[in-house]
């Protein structure tokens, strides 16, 4: 091939169709737990975190709720991911090889919202959301009182797992989307790049990052995954309330677990029958989904 302006739009043109070809190929899993919000700046403020009100009867004038002026921010961070191919290769029509480097650029893509949304669901009691407590705290204040998203045991913690609700538009997790993936190139004859090391340059860079929505939406549990700690789970959840008393509704749909618990997952929501035969209560009662960014 000679290498010229042509050549070089043709080559890239056939290095993103690979690109886009494994975008599509990766499976997603992120926008499960998470909502994405776009972003136009360096970061977000979420005010309005934290302030559930509940419909009241109208009996005279509104009233206004006031929400809740927290000033939770996510920052976004940019990622990258660059690869070379050499010039000598282009020439000699050897660029063929590289066509499963950039499906795998596009599908390593693909897959990074779900690591950066699961790898912030695992480090959940120790990052702090909007009320300044850990995403996973025995006390977040409600009102005058306080209120636990997690169940653990007395001792001896088993690997935790998570009880979901995906259901209302504000979910447990937030994806913050500035830049999206796009694969770019730096290959003209008279970037220092190619000038001094013959090496044409492809790369993917995006801004995002992620923080965390409702605590209220998420329970972390470290006891054994079974129907009885599933059941205290579920209760646990359905127990929230507002700052004025009102129930929340919460009603649990998804169970996330790592790939060691899914035997287990299975038997509390998968099996019809449980271990003696008996009709198992909780089939169907949440859906099943296994991470392996919980690992």
């Amino acid at each position: 091939m000679v290498i010229n302006k042509t050549s070089l739009d043709a080559l890239f043109k056939a290095f993103n169709m690979a690109f886009q070809s494994g975008l599509g190929m990766a499976e997603s899993h992120y926008d499960k737990v998470s909502m994405t919000i776009p972003s136009a700046t360096a970061a977000n403020t979420y005010p309005w975190l934290g302030k559930l009100p509940s419909m009241r009867e109208w009996l005279g004038d509104r009233v206004i709720e006031n929400l809740a002026l927290h000033d939770y921010t996510i920052k976004n961070k940019a990622f990258e991911q660059t690869v070379g191919v050499r010039g000598s290769d282009i020439e000699d029509d050897q660029y063929g090889v590289y066509q499963p480097l950039f499906q795998d650029l596009g599908n390593q893509a693909a897959i990074h919202p779900n690591q950066l949304v699961f790898t912030a669901l695992a480090g959940g009691h120790e990052n702090s959301c909007f009320d300044k407590k850990p995403f996973f705290a025995k006390d977040h204040p409600v009102g005058e009182t306080t209120a636990s998203n997690l169940l653990a045991p007395s001792s001896n913690p088993k690997t935790p797992w998570y009880l979901l609700c995906t259901r209302r538009p504000i979910r447990p997790l937030i994806f913050q989307r500035r830049k999206p993936y796009n694969l770019r190139r730096l290959d003209r004859p008279e970037d220092e790049n190619v000038f001094m090391r013959d090496e044409y340059l492809y790369g993917v860079d995006a801004r995002v990052n992620v923080g965390y929505g409702l605590w209220q939406t998420a329970v972390r549990c470290t006891k054994d995954l079974d129907a009885a700690s599933y059941a205290e789970a579920r209760a646990l959840m359905s127990s929230y309330r507002n700052e004025a008393g009102t129930p929340l509704g919460l009603v649990p749909n998804l169970l996330v677990v790592p790939p060691t618990l899914e035997s287990a997952a299975r038997k509390v929501v998968v099996a019809a029958t449980a271990a003696n035969g008996a009709t198992n209560e909780w089939a169907g009662s949440a859906e099943l989904l296994v991470s392996p960014w919980l690992a």
